[in-house]
């Protein structure tokens, strides 16, 4: 799964790095989205470092070597890729523009672009948040779905106290889970997950192995992590990367998954055993690269089993 994670111009900017943290524990990539405002409390390339994606800070890729096509409607492109669009911290102003229909940066733009549901965190001055103009606007914004994320209440970074400061991330984040369908109902389990393919060598060349992709394995993986699971997966080579959140161990050989599993077993309260194992090994793998002169005929055994 995939948010947009859009950072507003508030001092609670710099708490949306570690939303992102939290968000990719959960196996969730983040793409962020700073206004103008937002980048004089927090530098993009701190997301940038975070995240592991591009940062977008402007409608058309301002300082971009080549603009084109791809970079004009980029907007289209992430509104039609995301899974939500999170906001927080989201200022009195970016509220206003979203209740409005305002379409003057990339985040305005993306929050009418896309389809996908919509998460708002408000943080500013209490008397901005009981203004009645705010109120009318959040209230707008309900009314279209988008579910919003109350502030909570005591100091606030302008002096005064009472409802205005940012949540707490972790409610933040629940609410995302919640809105995601990401529900935390394996929270305390350990899931123990096998992927992809085995290679069992025949020389330092040749081996013998299968067409497994991986997918699934590392989907079953992403989605238990996702559902607040601790997740060990064990792989054998494929081209995928694994998610984040996880413990990856990569094996190559069927015995080498063997060894991993049984190393992990005793902590694991799940086990999805999603690998293709290759179902025979050579005996004894030739040290140099075999010659063939003719037919060749190979001493095989079944390959271990992964649990026995």
């Amino acid at each position: 799964m995939k948010v947009a994670l859009g950072v507003s111009g508030g001092i609670a900017a710099y708490k949306a790095a570690e939303l992102v943290r939290l968000l990719q524990d959960r196996g969730i990539r983040v793409q962020v989205v700073m206004t103008q405002a937002a980048q004089e409390f927090v530098r993009p390339l701190t997301f940038a470092a975070l995240s592991g994606e591009k940062v977008i800070t402007d409608l058309f890729g301002a300082g971009a070597e080549d603009p084109n096509i791809d970079s004009a409607v980029e907007h289209i492109a992430v509104a039609q890729a995301i899974d939500a669009l999170v906001v927080a911290p989201a200022t009195a102003d970016v509220i206003a523009k979203f209740a409005h229909g305002e379409a003057n940066d990339f985040l305005t733009t993306l929050f009418l672009a896309t389809t996908a549901p919509k998460v708002v965190a408000p943080a500013m001055n209490v008397n901005m948040w009981e203004n009645a103009a705010t109120q009318a606007n959040v209230e707008t914004l309900r009314l279209r779905g988008v579910r919003v994320v109350e502030p909570d209440s005591g100091y606030l970074a302008c002096g005064m106290v009472g409802p205005g400061r940012l949540a707490a991330n972790e409610t933040i984040l629940s609410l995302v889970l919640q809105t995601l369908g990401a529900t935390q109902d394996l929270a305390g389990e350990t899931v123990l997950v096998t992927a992809g393919p085995t290679r069992e060598p025949i020389d330092p060349v040749r081996y013998i192995g299968n067409r497994s992709s991986g997918k699934m394995g590392y989907a079953v993986a992403e989605a238990s992590s996702r559902r607040g699971a601790k997740v060990i997966l064990i792989s054998g080579p494929t081209a995928l990367k694994p998610p984040s959140a996880v413990e990856f161990v990569l094996v190559e050989t069927a015995r080498q998954m063997r060894e991993a599993v049984m190393a992990h077993l005793d902590s694991a309260t799940i086990v999805i055993k999603a690998a293709a194992v290759a179902d025979f090994t050579v005996r004894q793998a030739g040290e140099q690269k075999i010659k063939r002169k003719g037919p060749t005929t190979l001493d095989l055994e079944p390959t271990p089993d992964i649990l026995a």
